[in-house]
């Protein structure tokens, strides 16, 4: 038998084991997931939870209910990656040997690397919004809030769902809105970027909605340290932010295990071929999600749409034919606006989010970066097809994995 061997049990693990599971003869191969975690969070759900529009049950789930039976699930702590002798090393002492290995780790949150962050007020007013601990400390505390300066601010990228922390602002203008105080409450948005977002066309639309809603914007802010005795931020240019309320997405690093092992960047992310999805280094390891450096967003629907391409490479390197060059950086997201809207973007390596129709040229029904109600429904429909479809490897329908241009309306002058 050949071992497949799967580190990590998020989106991009969970997904790519149902995909693999009935492609590869089961008397051939043993496919194998490892995790040291048991809960599968629904991670787009961190951010709703602060406002109470989700409840807790609703973002996690047992994570052996969605590994495809006939693959081997074991959970235990990864200590060791050792590419020289195929072997994966846990922290019980066994090893695991495979022909072929998958990372998909993730990334994490680590308030540690900037001072004062991860201090006596962390949790306490200081939050993050990117773990369920930190998300259903932010809830309770909204809960008896009665209101001050909200700062939502980002310490540098890449991050987790680059949108996620402007979806923040905009639902917490619209939760201090409906609770009948939001005069009472002074937002700000800081970010190390010199806009709202990373692209041009989207930094504007996203702009006027923070101009739109009363939202402060502090840009080109490279943060020191959190001053947490004295409520304030501060960058190395001695800029001073203060705040009430910090909610903060921490320096995202990717896990300690790819730093233990030799095999990442400085920010432990694995070095990958951003077409091919095989690392860089070993050509029987592959990487996938946000576990990898490639220059596209952090985000579930990326990870959906390398998993059907990787699942191709797999094959063929298998049957010792040529990977297909084929991921391009596609990335769709909703982006909550509040007040029951949203926008839709979608774009990819060369192509930045501009405005159209998706996933019908000129039918839709989605509207691409202008906010409607139809976009917030396909955002609140998302975490159905989360747990029915996409974790399962079920391909979404109408959506293929790299990016149409069909329906867009690009400037003649674009790549």
């Amino acid at each position: 038998m050949k071992n497949l061997v799967i580190l990590g049990a998020g989106t991009a693990g969970t997904m790519m084991s149902n995909h693999l599971v009935s492609k590869l003869p089961k008397n051939e191969w043993q496919i194998t997931v490892v995790d040291q975690y048991k809960t599968h969070y629904y991670q787009p759900g961190f951010l709703f939870l602060p406002f109470d529009i989700y409840t807790t049950k609703q973002v996690k789930k047992k994570g052996a209910k969605f590994i495809p039976k006939g693959v081997n699930y074991i959970n235990e702590k990864i200590e060791l990656i050792q590419p020289e002798q195929n072997k994966v090393q846990l922290e019980n002492g066994k090893e695991l040997p495979y022909d072929i290995l998958i990372i998909a780790t993730g990334t994490k949150i680590a308030p540690e690397e900037i001072e004062g962050m991860k201090g006596p007020e962390w949790h306490k007013s200081v939050f993050d919004f990117y773990t369920y601990e930190g998300s259903k400390a932010l809830r309770d505390k909204f809960r008896e809030w009665k209101g001050g300066k909200l700062v939502v601010h980002i310490t540098e990228m890449p991050i987790k769902c680059p949108v996620a922390p402007l979806e923040f602002a905009f639902l917490a203008d619209s939760y201090f809105k409906n609770k009948g105080m939001r005069d009472k409450v002074d937002i700000t948005f800081v970010t190390p970027l010199g806009g709202a977002f990373t692209k041009p066309k989207a930094t504007e639309a996203l702009h006027h909605l923070l101009t739109d809603k009363g939202i402060k914007e502090v840009t080109d802010f490279n943060i020191e340290r959190v001053d947490y005795e004295n409520n304030k931020i501060i960058d190395y240019a001695e800029t001073e932010v203060p705040y009430d309320i910090l909610v903060t997405v921490p320096t995202n690093m990717g896990d300690a295990l790819i730093e233990r092992s030799g095999m990442g960047d400085d920010l432990n992310f694995v070095p990958t071929n951003k077409a091919t999805l095989q690392t860089e280094d070993h050509e029987n390891i592959f990487a996938l999600g946000d576990a990898t450096n490639l220059p596209a967003s952090k985000a579930g629907s990326v990870a959906h749409f390398e998993a059907e391409i990787l699942t191709e490479n797999i094959l063929r390197y298998i049957n010792g034919e040529p990977l297909k060059e084929e991921f391009d950086g596609h990335a769709n997201c909703f982006i909550e606006t509040g007040g029951g809207k949203a926008l839709l973007i979608d774009f990819n390596y060369t192509h930045e989010p501009v405005e159209g129709t998706f996933p019908f040229p000129g039918v839709g029904p989605l509207n691409l970066l202008k906010e409607s109600r139809t976009n917030h429904m396909g955002k609140m429909a998302f975490r159905w097809v989360y747990w029915n479809m996409l974790i399962k490897g079920i391909h979404i329908p109408f959506v293929s994995a790299t990016m149409s241009e069909k329906g867009k309306h690009f400037e003649e002058t674009e790549a």
